[in-house]
């Protein structure tokens, strides 16, 4: 596994529409070149140039159209979809962000049995329109059950619309709002579709400062058909959750994008300073912040990978996606938060001039945490499925190999109902992953799992420190480090990731354990025994420095000046 270098990468693993698509949105970027997407994030430009490229090239709709709906060989593919993000990400959050807030707004449409507006929806995407998500209200945020937008029936089989919505990218171009509200004589849940460009639309000020546009809106008595229905009832609900299960996977994505441009940025920039008769990238501390940021950065891709693959996999039997996939969102931005502040240490003041694609990033890598659920509401997720994977492995699930494969990953759009059932999801047993090496530090890594199991076994939370969200939300941090360590360590293995590579990051991951093992120890509420366990969780990575320099020189310095966007 690389890092992406667009002016390398050949998508050899897509299919030739898909790896065209791929190469011509990397020419449409470096073509614009770096100081004008600098020069358009200042001015706060529209980015209808992007747009138009998406229309001319047809990109959306190759990527986000089922079978059955567009051309003979249209389907909804994470793995290109994927490969998107992480380009876009690359280049600027903007550009990714109306991509974004466009599959939440087609995502209910396409879980929808409404066959005349996912027609309508495919035909719109062929056209080269945008599309929106309108969950978010002013009063009520995503509270859901709270929405204050309704749909009033006028007693002949149609209805008008009426309310508000808040935070809505693309909200002021959509060809298509998927919109939440309440019947307003039932109080059931309806999704509904508006056109940003109706009459009775009133779109309001953009509420950011920000090439993108996060609109207000409000409806006036909007007219609306059965035709228009996307779903009702417990659907809607469970539509709104599904779109939001499979669109938030984007972030990690993202995430990986940006790091990966700020990581190529800030090495060339201090492979070439000099400072106190030597180069930066020579001092001690410097090497040991590059080779965290690194390792950091290439965990995030691997997880990301092997993530994906169980996303493409899922099925009604098989929903171990729903681990992995908050922790894309939840885990690899946050460990993006860590690669870019990191590098920032590096290059310093650099980072903040306006000629620098780092100062995107710097901003940018913030948001990714915080859209589509906070960092909390994912890891209370999480945390749902930590006794049945430490405690009823079920070896029957079948091992998934990495997934090329041009299929459509359908089963995404029949999801179902994802907040139920989380006690009878399973897993296979994570010590296979483990197995994989006998390398030092994942030896050491295997000694926390086992206390903390230990921990889990003999000083289990007890019902009020279940109830303090501030302690269990270490509790979940220590536990999302052992799934991560385990899809970082089958991706390694079928991508065949260098051993000192491989145990490298496990130098970093058990740094992380006993940081969060120590804090635990430090809650108030903490008892004796867990806090003796915690002790015993504490553990420091083998040394070895040969083969630090081994990375270090051979892998890390040798990226320096492989790539530069066009000016």
């Amino acid at each position: 596994m690389n890092l992406l270098n667009p002016k390398l990468e050949k998508y050899a693993h897509l299919d030739e529409k898909s790896r065209n698509l791929m190469l011509k949105t990397i020419e449409f970027f470096e073509k614009k070149g770096k100081q004008k997407i600098l020069k358009d994030d200042h001015d706060k430009v529209w980015y209808a140039d992007f747009l138009e490229f998406v229309k001319k090239e047809k990109a959306f709709a190759i990527l986000m159209t089922p079978s059955g709906y567009g051309a003979s060989d249209s389907r909804w593919d994470s793995n290109r979809i994927m490969a998107f993000n992480e380009i876009l990400g690359f280049y600027g959050l903007c550009y990714w962000y109306t991509w974004q807030v466009s599959m939440l707004g087609v995502g209910p449409i396409w879980i929808s049995k409404n066959e005349t507006i996912k027609k309508k929806t495919a035909k719109l995407l062929e056209d080269g329109e945008i599309f929106a998500f309108g969950l978010s209200e002013k009063e009520h945020g995503a509270d859901l059950i709270g929405s204050d937008m309704m749909l009033i029936p006028n007693g002949d089989g149609t209805y008008k619309a009426s309310g508000d919505k808040f935070y809505i990218g693309n909200g002021n171009k959509a060809a298509i709002v998927s919109t939440f509200g309440k019947m307003s004589d039932t109080g059931e849940f309806v999704f509904f579709g508006v056109n940003s460009q109706h009459e009775k639309y009133e779109l309001k000020p953009n509420i950011v400062t920000s090439q993108n546009y996060v609109a207000e809106f409000e409806l006036h008595d909007y007219p609306i058909t059965e035709d228009d229905i996307i779903s009702k009832g417990r659907a809607a609900w469970d539509t709104s959750l599904a779109t939001i299960a499979f669109c938030k996977f984007n972030l990690g994505w993202g995430s990986v994008g940006i790091c990966t441009h700020a990581f190529y940025e800030a090495l060339n920039h201090a492979s070439h300073r000099r400072l106190f008769n030597q180069y930066v990238t020579d001092f001690t501390h410097i090497k040991q912040i590059f080779m965290d940021c690194f390792t950091r950065l290439t965990a995030m891709k691997l997880f990301s990978m092997r993530a994906t693959d169980y996303m493409r996999t899922a099925s009604a039997t098989d929903k171990r996606y729903l681990l992995f996939n908050p922790m894309e969102k939840m885990k690899v931005t946050t460990q993006g938060e860590e690669v870019v502040i990191g590098l920032w240490d590096v290059i310093a003041a650099k980072g903040v001039n306006k000629d620098a694609y780092f100062e995107l990033a710097i901003r940018d890598i913030q948001m990714l945490p915080r859209l589509e659920g906070t960092v909390h509401v994912n890891m209370i997720l999480i945390m749902k499925f930590m006794q049945n994977y430490f405690f009823k492995s079920d070896d029957s699930l079948p091992a998934i190999p990495r997934v090329y494969d041009t299929k459509d990953d359908t089963y995404l759009f029949n999801q179902g109902a994802t907040t139920k059932g989380f006690d009878k999801i399973v897993f296979h047993d994570y010590k296979k992953a483990y197995d994989l090496y006998q390398l030092p530090n994942i030896e050491v890594f295997k000694k926390q799992i086992e206390k903390f199991k230990e921990f889990l076994e003999k000083a289990a939370p007890s019902k009020e420190q279940s109830a303090d969200l501030g302690y269990m939300l270490t509790v979940g941090e220590i536990f999302t480090l052992v799934a991560y360590g385990q899809l970082i360590l089958e991706s390694a293995s079928l991508e065949k990731t260098n051993d000192d590579l491989v145990d490298q990051i496990f130098d970093f991951l058990i740094r992380d354990f006993s940081k969060f093992a120590t804090q635990l120890y430090s809650k108030p509420s903490s008892t004796p025994v867990q806090q003796e366990i915690c002790l015993r969780m504490l553990q420091k990575p083998v040394p070895n420095e040969e083969r630090f320099h081994r990375i270090y020189k051979d892998q890390l310095l040798t990226l320096a000046d492989t790539y530069e966007m066009n000016a």
